[in-house]
C-alpha cells in the first residue's frame, strides 16, 4: 500500500477552506528567518502545504474528468479553481518577495537551489495582482471543452459509441464501413465547431488580457516566459518546424505512396489512414482495461522488476482509470499526487493498439512520479515538459521489446513495432504544425474565425496535411485543429512532444546499444527531477538536447533503419 509522508507543519487532517488555509500563509508570510537553516526549514513547511493543496486540487479535477456529467463534481473543481487558487496567488507572490529578500539566500546551496530560485525570480517578474481573476476565469472556461468533447458520441448499426470507440472502426478492412464511420464522427466534431470557436475565441482573448498586463506584446512571447524556456526561443522553434518538414515529411511522403499502392487506391482519404496495409485485421493487444493493466505490468516488470512494481502498486490503490464510456473526459493523462508520491493514470481505451502504446506512454510519466516522490522539495518535482515527455517517449520505444506480453504472434508483434515506429515519424509533423499554428494565433491576436481556419490550411499543407485527399472535406480539414485539447487547455504544452521524441529515439538507441547502461542512464536522468537544467538532465541519460536539421535527419535514419530490420 501507499503511505502518505508524514506531515510536519500542518495537520494530518486539512479542510480545504479559505479560512483554515489563510493562517499557514499568513504565519510563513511573518514568521522570522535567523539563519540559513531557519530558511530551509521555512521552505520545507512552505513545500509541504503546497504538495497538500496540490494534491487535492488533482483529485478534484481527476474526479471531474471521470464523470463530466457530474454537476458536484465539476462544482468542486470549480470552487477550488475559484476560491482557493485566487487567494493563494497574491500570498505566494509575496512569500516569493521574502525568500528573494531573505539575508541568508546567498548561504543556501547554491547548485541544489539554482533551478528553484530561478523560477521563483521569473515568478516574480510576471506576477500581476489584475491578472488573478483573468487567470481564474481562464481556468474555469477552459474546462468546458472536456464537457462539450466528452459529450460527443455517435450511432452505428444502432449501437452508441463514444468517438474514441468509434475509431476502432477506422482500422477495419471494410472501406465502405470506415468512410461511413468517419464521416460520421467528422458531422459529430464539426456540429459543435460554431460553440469550440466561440470558447476558443473567449480564451484567446482571455490569455492575450494576461500577456498585456504583464508587459508583453502578445501571449506568445509572455508564455515562453511563464514555461520557464530558458534553453531555447521562438526562433528556435521555427527552425525546428522547418527540419521537420526537411527531413522527416518526404520520409512519410513514401510511405504514404506506399500505402496507397498497397491498397490498390487512386488517392487515400482521410479514412485509409488507419487501417493495415497487410489486409489483416486491426491488432488487438487486450480485451477489456483490467487486462491491459496487467499486461502492462507484465511488460514493465520485464524490463526491470523495479517498473513492474510501480503500475502494481497503482492497481492495488486504485490509481487507473482506462475505458472509454460516455460522459468521460477525452484524451489520457498521468496526474501526479504530490503528497503520496505516486500518480493516477486516466486514459480512454477502446481496447486498440493505440491504447497500448498511451499506456506504456502514461506508465513513463508514473515512473517519473514515483522517481522523484522522495525530492527535498515540492517545486524539485515540477520538471518542464521537455524531461516530462522524455519520460514517457522513452518508455513507449524501451517497452517494445516486451511486447510479446501483449501479442502471441510473432507477425502481430512485428506489425505493432512496424506502426509504433512510424507513428514515432509522424508524430513530428503533426507537433510542427500545432505548434506553429499556435505560434500564429497568439502573434495575430485580433484574428477572426475566418483569418484562423486560413492559417491553420496554410501551416498544415506544407506538413502533409496528413497525406490524404482532402477535396471532398475542405470543412473537416480545416477544423482538425479542435480535435487537440491542448491548445484550448494548456497552450503552448505541445512542442515538447517534438523535442522529446527526439531525445526517446536517442535513448532507444542507447538501450539497444546496451540494454543495462541506457535503462541505467534513463532512470538516473528521470530522479533528477528538476534539479538541472534541461541541457544537463538530457546529458545524465546519454543524449543531446538538440533539435538542428542534423541530429533530426541522424535520428529518423537511425528510425528507417529500425523500421527496415523487422
Amino acid at each position: 500500500m501507499i503511505h502518505k509522508k508524514t506531515r510536519k507543519y500542518i495537520p494530518a487532517k486539512l479542510d480545504i477552506t479559505w479560512e483554515i488555509l489563510e493562517p499557514f500563509y499568513k504565519e510563513l508570510l511573518e514568521r522570522p528567518i535567523n539563519s540559513v537553516k531557519e530558511l530551509e526549514k521555512w521552505l520545507h513547511d512552505r513545500s509541504e502545504l503546497e504538495a497538500a493543496l496540490e494534491e487535492d486540487s488533482a483529485w478534484r479535477y481527476i474526479r471531474m474528468t471521470c464523470d463530466t456529467n457530474s454537476e458536484e463534481l465539476l462544482q468542486s473543481f470549480q470552487y477550488f479553481a475559484t476560491e482557493i487558487s485566487p487567494k493563494i496567488a497574491p500570498y505566494d507572490n509575496e512569500l516569493n518577495k521574502k525568500l528573494v529578500a531573505s539575508a541568508y539566500i546567498d548561504q543556501l546551496d547554491g547548485e541544489k537551489y539554482f533551478i528553484f530560485l530561478r523560477a521563483i525570480k521569473k515568478s516574480l517578474e510576471l506576477f500581476r495582482e489584475e491578472n488573478i481573476p483573468v487567470q481564474t476565469e481562464i481556468q474555469v472556461e477552459q474546462q468546458k471543452y472536456q464537457s462539450i468533447t466528452g459529450a460527443m458520441s455517435v450511432h452505428i448499426d444502432d449501437k452508441e459509441f463514444t468517438l474514441e470507440q468509434a475509431s476502432v472502426f477506422l482500422k477495419g478492412t471494410d472501406r465502405a464501413k470506415r468512410q461511413e464511420v468517419w464521416e460520421k464522427i467528422t458531422a459529430r466534431r464539426l456540429q459543435e465547431k460554431d460553440t469550440l470557436d466561440t470558447l476558443f475565441d473567449h480564451l484567446r482573448k482571455l490569455r492575450h488580457t494576461v500577456a498585456l498586463n504583464a508587459g508583453f506584446e502578445n501571449f506568445r512571447d509572455y508564455m515562453f516566459q511563464a514555461l520557464g524556456r530558458f534553453d531555447y526561443t521562438p526562433q528556435d522553434c521555427y527552425a525546428f518546424h522547418a527540419a521537420i518538414e526537411t527531413e522527416i515529411v518526404p520520409i512519410l511522403r513514401v510511405q504514404a505512396e506506399k500505402r496507397k499502392t498497397a491498397l490498390a487506391l487512386p488517392a487515400l482519404k482521410p479514412w485509409d489512414m488507419d487501417v493495415d496495409v497487410s489486409g489483416k485485421p486491426a491488432l488487438k493487444p487486450f480485451n477489456n482495461g483490467s487486462e491491459l493493466i496487467e499486461k502492462s505490468i507484465q511488460c514493465f516488470a520485464n524490463i526491470n522488476s523495479y517498473l513492474g512494481e510501480r503500475l502494481e502498486i497503482m492497481k492495488e490503490n486504485n490509481l487507473f482509470d482506462v475505458e472509454s464510456r460516455k460522459g468521460k473526459a477525452p484524451g489520457g493523462y498521468n496526474y501526479p499526487l504530490s503528497e503520496t508520491g505516486a500518480p493516477f493514470i486516466f486514459m480512454n481505451s477502446a481496447n486498440t493498439f493505440r491504447d497500448l502504446t498511451t499506456m506504456v506512454h502514461e506508465g513513463g510519466h508514473a515512473v517519473h512520479t514515483f522517481l522523484t516522490a522522495d525530492l527535498e522539495l515540492n517545486d524539485f518535482k515540477h520538471c518542464p515538459s521537455e524531461v516530462a515527455e522524455l519520460a514517457s517517449m522513452s518508455m513507449e520505444l524501451i517497452s517494445m521489446d516486451n511486447w510479446d506480453v501483449f501479442f502471441d504472434n510473432e507477425e502481430d508483434l512485428k506489425r505493432a513495432k512496424r506502426d509504433q515506429l512510424f507513428d514515432v515519424l509522424k508524430t513530428l509533423p503533426w507537433v510542427a504544425v500545432v505548434d506553429q499554428f499556435q505560434h500564429w494565433i497568439y502573434t495575430n491576436p485580433d484574428h477572426t474565425d475566418a483569418d484562423r481556419r486560413a492559417a491553420w490550411m496554410e501551416i498544415y499543407e506544407p506538413f502533409g496535411a496528413g497525406f490524404v485527399d482532402w477535396s471532398d472535406h475542405p470543412d473537416a480539414e480545416a477544423n482538425l485543429w479542435q480535435k487537440q485539447l491542448h491548445i484550448f487547455e494548456v497552450p503552448f504544452y505541445y512542442i515538447e512532444y517534438g523535442m522529446a521524441q527526439l531525445g526517446a529515439i536517442a535513448v532507444w538507441k542507447n538501450y539497444k546499444e546496451n540494454p543495462e547502461k541506457g535503462l541505467q542512464q534513463y532512470l538516473d536522468a528521470l530522479k533528477l527531477g528538476y534539479t538541472k537544467t534541461i541541457k544537463e538532465i538530457y546529458e545524465t541519460a546519454g543524449i543531446k538536447f538538440d533539435f538542428s536539421a542534423a541530429y533530426v535527419k541522424e535520428l529518423a535514419e537511425f528510425i528507417k533503419g529500425e523500421m527496415d530490420k523487422i
